[in-house]
C-alpha cells in the first residue's frame, strides 16, 4: 500500500540533515504520483544547495589552509565602529582546521535567528574565543579606530590558546605586533575564522544593546543598536543624549 502524500510531505520536513534528503530522494524516485515528484524535486533542490554550501565553505577556508603547518589560526572582527551610542566590541576565534560550521558568513549578511544560531555552534566548536570592547567614554577620548584595535588587542588577550596567525578584517593592529598579522580586504566574508569573529562580536553587542533598550528607552537601541536611524535621530533632539552616547559622534544632531 503507498503511503499517503501528506505523510510524505511530513517525513520530508522534519529531515535535519543534509545527507537525509539524498536518503529521501531515493527512497521515493520510482514514485509516479505527481505530488510525490514533486516532493523529492524539493529535496533534490535541498540536497544540491546543500552542496554548494559545502562548495562555499571550502573557499571560506582558503587562508586558514593555506598555512598547513599552522594549528591556532585566529580570527578577529570587530563591530560598532559607526554606532552613536555604546561601545565597539571585537571578537578573536580559533577554530579547528578541519571545522565545516554551515552558513557561516559575514555576519551582515544573516538574520538575526541564523546569526543566534551560529553563535552557538562557534562556541561550541572553537578550540578559543576571545571578546574585548571599548566603551563610549574610550571611543570620545582615544577616536573610534585606535578603541577599535584597543577592543581587538583585549580580544586576543583573553583567548586562553596563544594565536600562532591573526587574520584580521581589514586592518593591521600595531598593538599585537608581537604576533604574525595578515589582513584581507572583507575578509568577513573570505575566511571562516574571521566571519566567526564577525558573528560573535555581533551577537554579543546586540544583546547588550537590547539590555541598554531597557535603562534607556527611547531611542530604539533594542532595533537600531545605537545607529544614527531616524527614530534614534529624532530621540536625540527631544530627549537629549543618554550618558552611553558618544560626544565625538552627535555633535550635528544636537
Amino acid at each position: 500500500m503507498l503511503e499517503k502524500i501528506g505523510d510524505i510531505k511530513k517525513e520530508l520536513a522534519a529531515i535535519n540533515e543534509p545527507e537525509g534528503y539524498r536518503s529521501f530522494s531515493l527512497k521515493y524516485e520510482n514514485d509516479e504520483r505527481a505530488g510525490v515528484a514533486s516532493l523529492v524535486k524539493m529535496a533534490g533542490k535541498k540536497y544540491d544547495a546543500y552542496q554548494k554550501e559545502l562548495i562555499r565553505l571550502e573557499g571560506m577556508k582558503k587562508y586558514e589552509l593555506s598555512h598547513p603547518d599552522l594549528e591556532y589560526i585566529c580570527g578577529i572582527d570587530e563591530v560598532g565602529r559607526g554606532p552613536l551610542a555604546g561601545p565597539v566590541y571585537a571578537a578573536a576565534v580559533i577554530l579547528p582546521k578541519n571545522s565545516n560550521i554551515l552558513y557561516i558568513n559575514d555576519s551582515k549578511k544573516l538574520s538575526e535567528k541564523r546569526r543566534e544560531e551560529l553563535y552557538d555552534v562557534i562556541m561550541k566548536e572553537a578550540i578559543a574565543v576571545g571578546i574585548g570592547y571599548s566603551t563610549h567614554e574610550r571611543i570620545d577620548e582615544i577616536n573610534i579606530l585606535q578603541a577599535t584595535y584597543e577592543a581587538m588587542y583585549k580580544a586576543v588577550n583573553s583567548l586562553s590558546v596563544k594565536p600562532q596567525l591573526l587574520l584580521v578584517d581589514a586592518v593591521h593592529i600595531p598593538q599585537l605586533e608581537m604576533y604574525e598579522q595578515e589582513s584581507i580586504i572583507k575578509g568577513d566574508a573570505k575566511s571562516m575564522s574571521i566571519a566567526a569573529a564577525s558573528i560573535i562580536a555581533k551577537v554579543t553587542r546586540d544583546r547588550l544593546m537590547k539590555e541598554l533598550d531597557e535603562k534607556y528607552p527611547g531611542y530604539g537601541f533594542a532595533s537600531n543598536k545605537g545607529y544614527g536611524s531616524a527614530e534614534h535621530i529624532e530621540a536625540l533632539k527631544k530627549l537629549g543624549p543618554t550618558e552611553i552616547h558618544r560626544k565625538s559622534f552627535i555633535g550635528n544632531f544636537i
